[in-house]
């Protein structure tokens, strides 16, 4: 498979929800909704079906760094159970939120950049 030199970077063009395409229409209609089509270029964007997947990466990332910041915090300073509570979920919810949608927007850029299609078995 060759490289196009002229194609945008998936990555780059992910976090900021960019087309996968062109690079400069937009993916993301509402927080996480896909539109239907690039309104630059009119690529269909039918084809993304992240699934879980940032979910999963989100999670992921958020609940080792959670538990990394809590367990140090515990044993360093030895806030109460209370503080606990309101520190981390505070923080588990605002990272959270702040990773999912450029998550997902890499994993469809991804999923372009790559040509992925849903799984056959062959006859």
């Amino acid at each position: 498979m060759a490289h196009d030199p002229s194609a945008p970077s998936p990555i780059t063009t992910g976090l900021k929800g960019l087309c996968p395409r062109c690079g400069k229409g937009h993916v993301f209609k509402g927080f996480l909704t896909v539109q239907p089509k690039c309104e630059v270029c009119g690529l269909d964007l039918a084809f993304t079906d992240t699934g879980d997947g940032p979910a999963f990466f989100v999670m992921s990332f958020v609940g080792i760094v959670v538990v990394a910041l809590a367990l140090w915090a515990e044993f360093t300073y030895e806030p109460p159970i209370w503080l606990h509570l309101v520190m981390w979920t505070v923080l588990s919810i605002a990272l959270s939120l702040l990773m999912v949608r450029p998550l997902k927007g890499v994993l469809m850029n991804l999923q372009y950049h790559h040509k992925a299609e849903e799984g056959r078995f062959e006859k």
